[in-house]
This record gives C-alpha cells, structure tokens and sequence, in this order.
C-alpha cells in the first residue's frame, strides 16, 4: 500500500515541479501566447495539485498511526511482538529516505516559483512526519505485529491485515508466507518482519488461531 501512496504522490509531484520550472523561469509558451510568469489560472493550479498532495499524504500518514495504535493495544492479541530489527532498520531507512526528498523536492518548487507555496508546505509537513514516525516508532517500540483470533495485523512504515475469513491454504516460500482464500484471493506476509526468536511462538500461535479442518496447511509451516 505505501508504494501505491508513493506512485500517486510521484503522478502529483511531476506535474507540479514542471509547472514551477515553467513560472520560476517564466518559459515562453508560444501555443498559448504568454509566458509561465504570466500564465493564467497558475496559482490555483499550484493550490489544487498541492491539495490532492495533502490529501494522499495524510491519508497514507492515517493508515500508518491508525495501525500502529491498533496493534499496540495488546490485551486484545493473542499474540504481539515488536518486529524483527532488521525490519526496523529498513523502515527506518526508507522513512528517512523518503523525507529527504520531500523536504528538498518541498524546497526546490518554493525556491523555483513564490506561487508553489501550498505543495511545498505539504511536502515540508510530510517529511517531518515521516521523521516523526520514525523515530517515535523505535524508541517506543511501537513497530509491532499480531495474531487476533480473526486476522494477522503489521504495523509499521507499511500496514499489512490479513483476516482469516475464507482462509483455505497457507504454505511458506522462500521468505514469504502465502495466504490463499477463497474466490482466487492471494495474499502474502513477509516472514522477516518476525524476530527470529520469536518465529516458533509465531508460528504455534498462527496455528492455534485457524480452523484446520477448513485450513490445509502445508507441511513446511512450523509446528
């Protein structure tokens, strides 16, 4: 899910960036008469597509603390446990990546046209968040996952649920636990996000919660 945020917001930025390019450097545009200084409509241009920035980014921004507090409400698990470190270390990686380019992307459309105010607040606002969460994540141990008694629940730079209804297969390949549902509803669970320690209570866990009588488990699931 974070990478089809990602690709929206990407689809947003190019055309934004072009635009400041064509009114920061006032480009001659000969087909319409004017140049991008002057060209009509610019400033609601800039605060539309700044708008639908926001709104991709603070839905994507909802998903993530809406799961993280969901699955650090413990009591309610059967089983929970804060994900494997090197998980950590990517989320972190990636959160501080994406951050760097929304603040120099945030201050390149400010520093290249006045006008672009609106999404470069938006990119700017974005990449403090992603920082935010970052590091508010691992210091509180917040990046956790779960077992309910209906669903799988991940929660950290990405949000991963998995409900056990219409479960009718699980097998494991290579690194990846594949779910299969009923209807052709394929879904996968990366394994690295469990602690290595914590892969065999994982996995006793996962059992005990399915129905094995309408679940066929294979053979290479640990017991």
């Amino acid at each position: 899910m974070n990478k089809f945020y990602n690709a929206l917001l990407f689809l947003l930025f190019v055309p934004t960036m072009l635009l400041a390019i064509i009114v920061g450097l006032d480009v001659p545009l000969p087909f319409l008469h004017t140049t991008g200084a002057n060209l009509p409509y610019k400033n609601e241009a800039f605060i539309v597509l700044g708008i639908f920035m926001c709104l991709t980014n603070v839905r994507r921004s909802m998903r993530r603390w809406i799961a993280m507090k969901l699955v650090n409400q413990i009591e309610k698990y059967t089983w929970n446990s804060v994900v494997s470190k090197e998980r950590i270390k990517r989320v972190l990686l990636y959160n501080y990546l994406e951050a760097f380019i929304m603040f120099f992307s945030a201050l390149g459309l400010y520093f290249l046209a006045d006008e672009a105010i609106v999404p470069a607040i938006v990119l700017f606002v974005s990449s403090i968040d992603e920082v935010f969460f970052a590091i508010y994540g691992k210091a509180a141990n917040k990046f956790r996952l779960g077992f309910t008694s209906k669903a799988l629940l991940a929660g950290d730079r990405d949000v991963t649920v998995i409900y056990f209804k219409g479960l009718r297969r699980v097998s494991i390949h290579q690194q990846t636990l594949y779910f299969d549902f009923k209807d052709d509803l394929h879904m996968r669970f990366p394994i690295d996000l469990i602690p290595v320690e914590s892969r065999e209570d994982f996995f006793k866990s996962f059992i005990s919660n399915i129905d094995e009588s309408i679940v066929y488990i294979e053979n290479n699931i640990p017991r």
